[in-house]
């Protein structure tokens, strides 16, 4: 078998430099395979053939070094038919990346290969395109495209392809950025990746700060501040997004990274990270005072309290020498280890070792007294204050109603302390726990049965005891901001970073924008110069969606804390069939493998009966049990979690693309931008024609958007574009 590899195919690719296809290949008769020394063998394949391999596994290995990435890519096809294929495969390059390795396995034997024409390479790929009309493979042809012919593929097996290239990231203000192909052969791939891994590893010669991927959940380990490893791992189609990652460089106690995105006549969307040095030592820590409170009521009896047990006492073991701390338990009535704070010495923590080890779980559950008895041992405002209660159920003594419990705590705290909830199982309020935190500029996790309580909760206190900066206040430079998320500005711990998203007008080339804080009790302020607020980016297309997303979550929650109306509802509507994204109050068709899906968040079961009812029904929203915390942990994925939804891999007549969204309307993707009645200048063509290809050489971006079917209707820069 010949190997030849197409290095400059210099159109219908990506206009921003990030490649957006997985590798593929296609079945087919080769352009360019030698005539065969034996007939192929009977019987003969069918027409139509498959329109691309399967995709049994992907694995990528990189290493990033002073910005130079070096990335190898294992993948791993099936050809699941009787008969023996040959075929055409497609990867496309990032930019200026030059290829080191590359391997086609039969067994063991390992193939070479040849450069050619780059003209000739495109007059290749456009056939197959014409041949097999198929406009996903539009997805597969771009600046940098390698291309190999792959013979024999045999009946029932697996074919081993191996590459590796190198290139240059760039560094834009700061932030390197690295990009995998692995989401866009959605639009091919009949059945998602069956598995997908990778490792990164990244050294630097400048501190490393806000390492963030907003498409995929990273496991982040720190070597120092200029080394780290990040890896993940994910089976189906929820997480076959490209892989995205930033970081940024920086030898400030902050690191600052600024994403933007903007279409012409537009708001602009930004992504702001920022982050502490990670090798932060005990003397630049702020001390805190923390006041544990435990339910011990009955149905805490058993492997819970245990565990609550086990958890409280690696909060108290891990607190440092100047921290100040008590503990309540409560079940129909409170009880104090002492009155006040007591200093985390070795005696204190003795004190609290003990105290803890007596707690046995009897009686009902009153959580008013309990957390307003919690916040009379705090002192004044000054220092770190923490109350972070664990309750498993609901409040049957005293104060039962959620209001007054909340307006009491709000009352008794006066903004002092940060109230964190851990919700054991489904029969917590989650009403009630969720309007705690936010009221008291907390946050809320709950534990689900077949979840590690003790797990959980420690990770959460060996976080919490490294505050750092509190009490953050955000200062943009003059730019217009509105719609920013989250609206209340957490505290910053050691290895954690904000991730702030909103909507900007105007434009700035060189702000100023200044984080101000407390450490140690005493106001800081640190600033960062520079910054840029364009009038139009195509780059990071990504976070129209991301802030709709964000957007959506906080007004869910509104609606479930404080009631529905007619306003939040045509918003969340609005946004959800703007942007393509499942929520309780747009109607898509689901597949049935997402309402399966156990992570498919808002398309599954339990919400689909949702989706179906009137919005202005009258119906209560379920504020305890299974349902209940299920809703609220999707509300918090949407409104916080660093996630990119890719709700398009659940919807049968939704796709999208960058920042655009198709629906399919009568046989036709049509853009949701596109208005029959805006009058804008339109252009025609047909799939396939000579004209179609013209097109897509000039405006390379619409080889994006006419992916998508052969019909489609798309808006792009003031002009609406109809393939047909």
């Amino acid at each position: 078998m010949r190997l030849i590899i197409a290095g400059c195919l210099a159109v219908l690719f990506l206009a921003c430099g990030s490649a957006r296809a997985q590798g593929i290949i296609v079945p087919g008769q080769c352009e360019r395979c030698p005539p065969r020394p034996i007939p192929l063998p009977r019987p003969i394949p069918p027409r139509p053939l498959p329109r691309v391999l399967k995709v049994k596994s992907v694995k990528l290995t990189a290493s990033i070094d002073s910005q130079v990435a070096t990335t190898k890519v294992e993948q791993v096809f099936e050809n699941d038919t009787p008969y023996r294929l040959e075929g055409t495969y497609f990867f496309p390059l990032p930019d200026s990346a030059s290829v080191s390795d590359f391997a086609i396995y039969d067994g063991e034997k390992r193939m070479s290969g040849e450069v050619i024409d780059k003209a000739k390479a495109r007059q290749i790929y456009e056939s197959i395109v014409r041949r097999a009309r198929d406009p996903g493979l539009l997805e597969y042809a771009g600046k940098n495209l390698l291309e190999a012919d792959v013979f024999p593929i045999e009946p029932m097996s697996r074919k081993k392809i191996e590459l590796a290239y190198s290139q240059v990231l760039k560094a834009d203000g700061g932030t390197v950025s690295y990009n995998y192909p692995l989401g866009s052969g959605r639009n091919l791939l009949v059945q998602p990746i069956e598995q997908i891994a990778g490792s990164i590893e990244i050294k630097s010669p400048v501190d490393l700060k806000n390492i963030y991927s907003p498409s995929h959940e990273i496991s982040v380990s720190r070597d120092g501040d200029r080394r780290a490893r990040l890896s993940f791992e994910s089976n189906g189609r929820v997480a076959q997004s490209d892989f995205r990652l930033y970081y940024s460089l920086s030898d400030k106690d902050f690191g600052l990274s600024l994403l933007t995105n903007r279409e012409p006549a537009k708001d602009g969307y930004f992504l702001m990270l920022l982050s502490p040095k990670s090798d932060l030592k005990a003397t630049e820590r702020e001390a805190k005072d923390i006041i544990f409170v435990l339910d011990t009521s009955g149905s805490m009896s058993g492997e819970k309290i245990d565990k609550a047990k086990s958890a409280l006492r690696f909060g108290v073991d891990s607190l440092f020498d100047d921290d100040r701390f008590n503990i309540v338990s409560f079940s129909g009535e409170e009880h104090l280890m002492a009155t006040g704070l007591v200093p985390a010495t070795k005696e204190g923590k003795q004190k609290g070792r003990a105290f803890i080890e007596h707690l046995r779980a009897e009686g009902g559950t009153n959580i008013n007294d309990a957390l307003v008895t919690a916040l009379k041992q705090l002192g004044r405002a000054g220092s770190t204050q923490m109350v972070v209660m664990i309750t498993d159920g609901l409040p049957t003594v005293g104060i039962t109603d959620i209001n007054k419990i909340s307006d009491n705590v709000v009352k008794e705290n006066a903004g002092r302390a940060r109230l964190f909830c851990f919700g054991v199982g489904y029969d917590v309020n989650t009403a009630l726990l969720d309007k705690l935190s936010l009221d008291n500029k907390g946050a809320t996790d709950y534990i689900e049965p077949a979840e590690d309580l003790e797990v959980k909760v420690s990770s959460f206190f060996a976080k919490v005891n490294y505050p750092v900066l509190t009490d953050l206040h955000l200062d943009l430079g003059g730019v217009q901001t509105e719609l920013v998320y989250p609206k209340t500005l957490p505290d910053l711990f050691k290895g954690s970073q904000l991730v702030l998203i909103g909507r900007y007008k105007g434009s700035a080339r060189n702000a100023s924008v200044r984080l101000k804080g407390k450490i140690g009790g005493k106001e800081r302020s640190f600033s960062f110069d520079g910054q840029t607020f364009p009038e139009e980016t195509l780059q990071n297309d990504f976070l129209p969606r991301l802030w709709a997303t964000r957007r959506i979550g906080y007004l869910l929650e509104q609606i479930r804390l404080n009631g529905e109306n007619r306003e939040l509802v045509d918003e969340i509507t609005s946004l959800g069939t703007r942007y393509g994204i499942v929520t309780p109050y747009t109607s898509f068709l689901i597949t049935e493998d997402a309402k399966r899906d156990p992570v498919g968040r808002f398309a599954s079961p339990m919400t689909m009966n949702r989706v179906a009812k009137s919005p202005e029904s009258g119906e209560r929203l379920a504020v305890t049990g299974q349902s209940a915390v299920t809703q609220s942990r999707a509300e918090k994925e949407y409104a916080n979690d660093k996630v990119l939804i890719r709700p398009d891999e659940y919807l049968r007549d939704v796709r999208t693309v960058g920042a655009k969204t198709f629906q399919l309307k009568n046989g036709v993707w049509t853009d949701t931008d596109f208005n029959e009645r805006a009058n804008l200048t339109a252009t025609t063509v047909k799939f396939g024609a000579e004209e179609y290809f013209k097109l897509v050489t000039e405006q390379p971006r619409l080889a994006e958007f006419f992916s998508v079917g052969e019909r489609v209707i798309v808006v792009f820069k003031g002009e609406v574009y109809r393939v047909e």
